[in-house]
This record gives structure tokens, C-alpha cells and sequence, in this order.
């Protein structure tokens, strides 16, 4: 036991499931020689003791291990290592900068279009830069791919000339192209200025019983400014009186404008002012917000949503990481019209 103990850790920080990270621990071992053809594995019970994991989570890992043709259970006797030869998987390093419901379409189209070809360890780093630093110091150099998603509360130049280090047959960007990094590396992401432009021109009719456009972008906020370039660019074009709220708690609400909301927090109080001041969405006010949930369904008889393909941005990703293509790849949007509008 405690030979296997020296290869196989489980990372208590790490996002990835236990039981694929038992499962690549595993596979490495092998791939070291330190687990060998014909080793009995520890049983379930063992492995979930020492690991201080669920019998679930070992289960799980050995049944992965099955699936690959490199472990039988013998009964009475426990598993075994009957084959040594795999293909060894991609080994891929997931910095994602928060945890969301679209993150998680993100992530599970990612995992589920890699499969069995890919070893990822998935870590969240909270849109801080000294951890994210932190965790490509410590990590980057033991993988083959470094898929990142963007997005810095603050040291954003810094964030992003840490990133220009990575070698770049190595980097994939996801969800936001970052300016100043160079070289030819592969990009999946959000087009933010041309999306937001062209959504607005989609929904112009619908708009045209307002008289102003109000977009809500807090000065915290990680998202692209370029964002502001197309909101900016379309309320020009077409005449509308528009502004820049940068705290949504202070604003005033009044009839005959259209709020954008990019924060989900924001669409919370903005929708709590509104039922407070008995106004109605739809017809007083208007309300667009970024990204598709099921909720926003439901909330206020349906909100209006713009919305980047997350399930396509995880698929397509995975596609360029396993086929080693490099290219940059804008994921196209959709307008979803509903009743606040």
C-alpha cells in the first residue's frame, strides 16, 4: 500500500472529480513503472480509507480503469493490473476564473468531448491574479496544454503578460481573447463588441419604444470593456440617448429605458427596484441580460438574454486541443427575445 501511496494523491484544491484524479494518478503510475502488470490494486475500502475519500469515488476510478482494459477484479482476490499499454492521455491543465452555471455547460461539453483522451486537473482562481499566478508557477510546466479563461478583478496587464509566457503550443484561450498576447497559440472565444452591436440591431424593434439604453458595468467588473465599444457604436449609429452605470444600487429608475445587465447580482436588484416602483418590465422599462439560464425563463414572465453557444465553446475546444490544431475561433451568439423586452 504505501508504494502506491508515493504516486497517488488526491488534490483537495483541484476541481477535477476524485475519481478521475484517482483514475490519472493510476495511469501515471503505470506510465512511471511504478505500478506494475500483475500489481494487486488496494482494495475499495483501503484506497477510500488511507485516500480519506467515498468508496464511490474508488469505485468510479476503477471502473474508468476497467473500461480501459488495465484492471480486472478477480473475486476473493481484488483488482489487478492486466495491461500496461495505453495511449497516454493529453495532460491538460483547466484555470477557469470562477465557477457559474454557463462555466459549468463550458466544462462539461469540454470533458465529455476529451473523454478518455485527455487528463485534465481543473482549478478555480477567483478572478485573483496572485493566485492564478500561484497556480501556473507551481503547475504549468507538467502539462501539455494550458487552457485558461481570462479574467482578472485587478493586475489585468499583469494577468495577461504572465499568460504571454506560456509557450504558445501550449496556451488555449477560452471565452475572452486577451489583448497584448502574442505568437500563434489557439483561441476560442467571445467576439463581446461585434456580438453586443449585433445583438441590439436584432432586437431594434423591440427597442424602439424606449428612448435611452442604459448598460450596467460595475468598474469591478472582469468583463471585456470592448463590450462598452458596441454598446457605444450602436446607440450612436441609431440615435439613442445611452450611458454607463457603474452601480445599479443608486440608479433611479424611470420609464422609457432599457437596462443591460451583465452581472447576475445586478439583475437582482435591478428587478427589485422595478416591482418595488410598480413599474412594468416590458413596457416601462425594458431588460436584456447577458447569458442564457434557465431562470431567466421564468423570472418576470422571461428575460431577454444574450447569449454566446457555451456547450459549442467547450466542444470546439476540446476538438482543437485533440486534433493539435492552432486557430482562433470566434463562437457565435444568439438573442433570446421574451417578454421584458
Amino acid at each position: 500500500m504505501n508504494n502506491y501511496l508515493k504516486c497517488i494523491k488526491i488534490d483537495e484544491c483541484s476541481i477535477t472529480p476524485k475519481y478521475l484524479q484517482l483514475t490519472h494518478a493510476i495511469l501515471q503510475g503505470i506510465r512511471k513503472e511504478q505500478i506494475k502488470k500483475n500489481d494487486i490494486l488496494p482494495s475499495i475500502n483501503e484506497f477510500s480509507i488511507v485516500l480519506e475519500t467515498a468508496r464511490n469515488t474508488v469505485e468510479r476510478a476503477y471502473k474508468e480503469l476497467r473500461k480501459m482494459g488495465l484492471v480486472t477484479p478477480i473475486a476473493g482476490k481484488g483488482y489487478f493490473i492486466t495491461a500496461i499499454e495505453f495511449n497516454n492521455p493529453i495532460k491538460i491543465l483547466l484555470l477557469f476564473n470562477k465557477l457559474s452555471l454557463h462555466k459549468k455547460i463550458i466544462y462539461d461539453a469540454f470533458a465529455a468531448t476529451l473523454g478518455s483522451e485527455a487528463a485534465i486537473d481543473f482549478y478555480i482562481y477567483n478572478n485573483d491574479f496572485n493566485l492564478f499566478k500561484k497556480l501556473l508557477e507551481e503547475k504549468a510546466d507538467a502539462y501539455s496544454k494550458c487552457v485558461i479563461i481570462p479574467n482578472f478583478t485587478a493586475c489585468k496587464e499583469m494577468g495577461y503578460a504572465l499568460i504571454d509566457t506560456i509557450p504558445k503550443n501550449k496556451l488555449v484561450l477560452m471565452g475572452k481573447l486577451a489583448d497584448h498576447i502574442t505568437g500563434d497559440f489557439t483561441a476560442v472565444y467571445e467576439n463581446f463588441e461585434t456580438d453586443l452591436f449585433n445583438a441590439l440591431e436584432e432586437l431594434r424593434p423591440n427597442l424602439a419604444k424606449y428612448h435611452t439604453l442604459k448598460i450596467i458595468f460595475p468598474e469591478s467588473s472582469y468583463y471585456s470593456e470592448k463590450i462598452l465599444c458596441g454598446f457605444a457604436n450602436f446607440c450612436r449609429k441609431y440615435a439613442y440617448s445611452h450611458q454607463v452605470i457603474n452601480c445599479i444600487a443608486t440608479e433611479k429608475i424611470a420609464s422609457g429605458i432599457v437596462y443591460i445587465t451583465l452581472m447576475e447580482d445586478d439583475l437582482v436588484t435591478l428587478i427589485e427596484k422595478v416591482v418595488k416602483q410598480n413599474l412594468n418590465v416590458g413596457k416601462d422599462i425594458g431588460v436584456i441580460s447577458y447569458n442564457e439560464t434557465p431562470l431567466k425563463k421564468i423570472i418576470l414572465d422571461g428575460i431577454t438574454t444574450i447569449s454566446t453557444d457555451f456547450k459549442m465553446m467547450g466542444e470546439k475546444t476540446a476538438e482543437f486541443i485533440l486534433s493539435n490544431v492552432t486557430t482562433h475561433l470566434a463562437i457565435p451568439f444568439s438573442v433570446t427575445l421574451r417578454n421584458s423586452l
